[in-house]
């Protein structure tokens, strides 16, 4: 009965595969992948995009083929794409099956969430672009801007904590094995909630405990709390000396979080905000 039902949703999609001559028609999946695509090639045949590739402007403005983790076959064959170039976390599995046994080319970039890794793949998808040499030239600036992040000198011993909120959904603080605890590490914070895992809502106590000096949250987030007030109003925050001081700093959440080619720009802007909020002598650490 399952191989059944798998040969008459493969018989569906093949009526709607491309035919072998068709111009070429891609979908991009993953933010990381459609930002590079847009660095090297703002010509390429984008005709789609997955939910989380919002950048550039161009790329937002295509028609949407659902999340990257929860794709379907229909939904991604409705464009009559020829090709699918995405990260590594695209799933479900058997829809990618799919997608290939009707035809498709599906190009997966290895993506793992390491700022030493951007470069990487950034030449993998010039690669795929048929652009290596211009994939070569931005991917040795990423590295250039890595290293001179890196040679930044050591920040005062800064606990620090990074918000993550959507509408309607409790704002978490970033634990380990996050985007947010790497990039705290690579401009020099310390995150304060390295005792635990992933994102997770914490409580009044445990926020009064960790004491972060210094809130990070995106644009994007501190609306969804619903504001600078209603982030500090966040129980237990009051008694955090980063309220105490009004220590917040504002990020653009997707770019530094994204592991893509914006990244290394992000963090180096980030880097120069906390050097001049943290030698202020009107908000210096006590």
């Amino acid at each position: 009965m399952k191989l059944s039902w798998k040969l008459v949703v493969i018989s569906w999609l093949c009526a709607f595969a491309p035919p072998a001559q068709a111009d070429e028609r891609w979908v991009v999946i993953g933010g990381d992948v459609a930002a590079i695509v847009a660095e090297l090639n703002g010509d390429a045949p984008l005709v789609g995009r997955d939910d989380t590739s919002l950048y550039p402007p161009s790329v937002a403005e295509l028609p949407s083929v659902g999340y990257l983790r929860q794709l379907s076959a229909e939904s991604v064959m409705s464009l009559s794409p020829t090709r699918i170039l995405t990260n590594q976390y695209a799933g479900p599995e058997e829809v990618l099956e799919q997608l290939e046994t009707v035809g498709l080319s599906l190009n997966i970039i290895s993506s793992p969430h390491e700022l030493s890794a951007i470069a990487g793949k950034v030449r993998d998808v010039a690669e795929r672009l048929d652009r290596p040499e211009a994939g070569e030239t931005l991917a040795n600036q990423l590295e250039d801007q890595l290293a001179t992040l890196n040679d930044k000198p050591a920040l005062p011993t800064t606990q620090a904590a990074f918000v993550l909120s959507h509408s309607g959904v409790t704002p978490r603080m970033a634990g380990q094995d996050t985007g947010a605890h790497t990039m705290l590490e690579a401009v020099g914070l310390h995150n304060a909630f390295d005792n635990m895992q992933g994102y997770q809502a914490v409580g009044a106590e445990a926020l009064a405990r960790q004491a972060p000096e210094i809130i990070i949250v995106s644009q994007q987030g501190l609306e969804a709390i619903g504001g600078e007030e209603a982030l500090w109003a966040l129980p237990g925050m009051a008694l955090t000396p980063a309220a105490k001081h009004q220590r917040l700093v504002l990020v653009d959440g997707q770019a530094l979080l994204g592991f893509g080619p914006r990244a290394p720009q992000q963090l180096l802007e980030l880097r120069a905000t906390l050097d001049t909020l943290l030698s202020s002598d009107e908000t210096s650490l006590p």
